[in-house]
């Protein structure tokens, strides 16, 4: 019996994909003719390099004796701060 129902099963998969193969041919025969497009092929574009304008150097101005002094004190302050957490 149990060979019957493995037949019977086998047979109706096989019909079942048959009737959706005819389905699929008879929508593609209603289609009709397949028309292929033509390919347009697309013109490159040219990037055109920009030069760019020369950027002038700015010159580093030397800090005056009072701003030296300021930022060493600043320095030293920072480090005291540091040796009092520690």
């Amino acid at each position: 019996m149990l060979k019957a129902r493995r037949q019977n099963q086998k047979n109706k998969k096989l019909l079942e994909v048959e009737a959706k193969q005819a389905k699929r041919a008879a929508k593609v025969a209603a289609a009709g003719p397949v028309v292929k497009k033509e390919k347009v092929k697309k013109e490159k574009v040219v990037k055109e390099k920009v030069k760019a304008e020369k950027v002038e150097k700015v010159k580093k101005v030397k800090l005056t004796a009072e701003e030296l002094g300021k930022a060493d004190a600043k320095k030293a302050k920072e480090a005291a701060a540091k040796k009092g957490a520690a």
